[in-house]
């Protein structure tokens, strides 16, 4: 649907301006998540209430906003969307175990610092023509700045770059629950203030306040302090109905009476005790696959032969085996 990094669109979209006119007093509430709501659905982002709902409270009260909930339910493709609308760049820091601020906030171009100090070697008896003695020397070398440590040297990494774009970004935190205790205390500056601190340079503020997202698949408990500065949003697997509709907007060539059965079928899967039920991803991807096959409903033989697109592992495809023939049938007549 969306690439990681969007390029700004032309100005004249209305939307580009922002995601919605919080404060336009020719709007009501109901009228601008009806509208986020649409917005998100021209993405091909099919959202709950609940999800417009959020997502309109979160830039009214410009909070970031903590996704969570289970693998492939659409986390990262919402902030891929709200990129897509707005025209800002898509900032990803993907988060992992010893993530620190190195790869997530800033480096130093060591090389570039390398190469200048050189330079200031070759050019220091220059510099220091005139001086007598070691105070007017140390003296006359304070009248230059110290461009050492400044932004020239500065390698931005993915949380710099957001607060450094000048028209404002998404900045998307992927999968926080992955990075360290650590890792959380340290953005609590910037999910507060939208700013960070440089030892070297100070406190770095936000050119424009970035539209931030953390999304996680809640496999740690999160600190009350980075939850206490985020707006809460849980994206659960979605009703029969939503899902049909998040199919016929990503997979349109598929007819209505697959559609109806494949996405029945999927629901079936995630009541059974299984190491990974199928999310809206894998649906989506069997939904297309079917497609690819020509099929125009579900039986048993092709359903049994594409269960690995839905099931990650054997011995869940082999569970679903046992029973393919109900669950095929009440797909078939659309039983629960």
């Amino acid at each position: 649907m969306t690439t990681a990094i969007h390029q700004n669109a032309p100005a004249g979209d209305q939307a580009r301006d922002g995601l919605l006119a919080a404060n336009d007093a020719a709007h009501t509430p109901s009228e601008s998540v009806a509208n986020i709501h649409r917005l998100l659905g021209a993405q091909g982002y099919i959202s709950s209430e609940a999800i417009a709902t959020a997502l309109f409270i979160a830039q009214s009260l410009e909070k970031p906003m903590l996704v969570e909930g289970p693998p492939g339910v659409g986390k990262t493709e919402l902030a891929k969307a709200v990129s897509a609308i707005t025209g800002k760049p898509l900032i990803r820091l993907q988060c992992y175990e010893g993530l620190d601020e190195a790869k997530a906030l800033y480096e130093w171009k060591y090389s570039k610092q390398l190469l200048y100090t050189q330079v200031l070697k070759d050019k220091l008896a220059d510099v220091l023509s005139g001086a007598e003695g070691l105070k007017a020397s140390v003296a006359r070398l304070h009248e230059f700045d110290d461009t050492f440590f400044s932004e020239e040297f500065l390698e931005p990494r993915p949380l710099l770059k957001a607060l450094w774009e000048p028209e404002g970004a998404v900045l998307l935190i992927d999968e926080i629950d992955k990075a360290d205790d650590e890792f959380e205390a340290f953005l609590l500056e910037l999910l507060s203030d939208y700013q960070i601190s440089i030892p070297e340079l100070g406190t770095i503020k936000a050119r424009q306040k970035p539209i931030v997202f953390l999304t996680s698949n809640n496999t740690r408990d999160l600190s009350d302090a980075l939850k206490r500065r985020c707006l809460h949003l849980h994206i659960p697997f979605p009703d029969q109905a939503l899902e049909r509709a998040i199919i016929r907007s990503r997979v349109p060539d598929a007819e209505e009476k697959l559609r109806t059965q494949l996405v029945a079928f999927v629901q079936s899967l995630r009541e059974m005790d299984l190491k990974k039920v199928p999310a809206i991803s894998e649906t989506i991807d069997w939904a297309r696959t079917l497609v690819l096959l020509h099929a125009r409903e579900l039986d048993r033989t092709l359903v049994e032969n594409t269960l690995n697109v839905l099931l990650k592992f054997q011995d869940d495809i082999e569970r679903v085996g046992e029973k393919l023939n109900d669950l095929v049938g009440k797909a078939r007549s659309n039983l629960r």
